[in-house]
């Protein structure tokens, strides 16, 4: 029985709406939203979010002390339940809000569950 759906990939990035258009002209679709936080809808596809980072330093790859980086936003009914669904899968609490709760998976990238 899965915990949770993944609601929306979110990379972080210096510029999220130039970003978000690089994508769109990628993938299609259209973007939405200026400032911290861009959704880029993708026609029939899984949308992607970008969310502002000012100091990112950009992966390099392949190089184990500069990974990839992002997180996933998981939608979940109950965030209760889903926690600790979570931490005996181990994971590692990073953060909690009303809303969303952040944690590390075992390997450290970070997620967060989101109630719908």
């Amino acid at each position: 029985m899965a915990l949770a759906k993944l609601g929306v990939v979110v990379l972080d990035c210096p510029d999220p709406r130039a970003l978000a258009g690089f994508y769109a002209g990628v993938l299609g679709g259209t973007v939405e939203g200026d400032g911290e936080w861009v959704d880029l809808k993708v026609p029939g596809g899984q949308a992607l979010a970008f969310q502002r980072a000012p100091g990112l330093v950009p992966p390099k790859w392949p190089a184990a002390d500069a990974s990839q980086q992002f997180h996933l936003d998981l939608v979940v009914e109950d965030l209760d339940a889903a926690e600790k669904g979570v931490l005996e899968l181990g994971a590692k609490p990073l953060d909690r809000q009303a809303t969303f709760r952040v944690y590390a998976d075992p390997a450290g990238h970070p997620f967060c569950l989101c109630a719908c």
